[in-house]
């Protein structure tokens, strides 16, 4: 369990200094007017969109497996709405680590549904929040931490300088957080009466999966990773939506546990989880994460790839 990151003097070497400078130019950034860097962010995702030619065609092809009801001309201009969403994405992370807490203040626009947690809490148990990959990922667990403070379940940085200002940024108003790798420590941190962040909704590869409904995929690789957590006897299973507005307030809602889960039909619980997702992220389609490969694991190991 991580709660205060480490700064190592070996940081300071010159393998480290492009990431220096990197970071460096999102603080700068981050001190600019919102509607500034979400002019700047959009600029950056156009030239995503027209440069970086193997995200923009994963994203194409998420877009076209999940909305095929959705013209052509209409999947385009989503998937430009999302690199440009992609590109405010990246500006937001600086605004999630640095800002202070006024700031973050004034670009809250709701947070509903505390009381769920608070209820299972006191009822003596955990909680576990299970939350989509929206691209304003940090930005809502920094608002969210000031309602109710969480526990994070990630996966650490390969670069360890970026891991210490990743670290420390998302401590900002949360509690701690706890590698993939730590079940034991999540599971300790349920019985603890914790309110634990899981994101359940990306391909996680064959093994403990199932393969359910995701959009109008009909066999999308789920994980049933959530159900080693949520079968705890100490938690109950919620799950968050969050939506950034045209005017640049964030709009967060935790919604009841889900009723009678897990059961003990794995492939019907993740089902139920894949809908919880859909129905956040549905919210705001253009907002979520498409540039990852969320069908590449197929029922059949022989199977084409969608993304070729």
């Amino acid at each position: 369990m991580v709660t205060t990151p480490t700064f190592k003097w070996s940081f300071l070497a010159p393998r480290y200094w492009l990431t220096w400078l990197g970071v460096l130019f999102m603080y700068l950034i981050s001190w600019l007017p919102q509607r500034a860097q979400f002019l700047l962010g959009k600029f950056l995702g156009r030239l995503v969109h027209r440069f970086v030619k193997k995200r923009r065609k994963i994203a194409q092809i998420n877009v076209r497996l999940c909305f095929p009801k959705l013209n052509e001309q209409q999947q385009r201009e989503m998937v430009l709405k999302n690199m440009e969403n992609t590109g405010i994405a990246t500006l937001e992370t600086g605004m999630a680590w640095w800002w202070p807490q006024w700031r973050i203040n004034r670009v809250i626009g709701s947070i509903d549904g505390i009381e769920h947690v608070e209820h299972i809490q006191k009822q003596g148990k955990g909680v576990l929040l299970l939350v989509p990959h929206m691209l304003h990922l940090e930005m809502l667990g920094r608002i969210l931490g000031t309602a109710q403070q969480g526990i994070g379940f990630y996966r650490p940085h390969n670069n360890p300088l970026m891991e210490y200002f990743m670290t420390k940024g998302r401590l900002r108003s949360n509690e701690s957080l706890i590698t993939k790798r730590d079940v034991k420590g999540l599971l300790q941190a349920l019985k603890d009466k914790k309110m634990c962040y899981y994101l359940p909704d990306q391909d996680y590869g064959r093994n403990r999966c199932e393969f359910t409904p995701f959009f109008a995929v009909p066999d999308a690789a789920t994980t049933t990773g959530t159900l080693i957590f949520s079968s705890s006897k100490n938690c109950e299973t919620l799950s968050l939506s969050g939506t950034r507005d045209a005017r640049g307030k964030y709009h967060l809602k935790i919604y009841p546990a889900l009723a009678d889960f897990p059961s003990d039909d794995a492939k019907q619980d993740v089902t139920r989880v894949n809908q919880r997702m859909e129905e956040a992220i549905m919210l705001a389609p253009e907002q979520y994460m498409w540039l990852h490969r969320r069908f590449k694991t197929r029922p059949d190991e022989n199977a084409p790839s969608y993304y070729g």
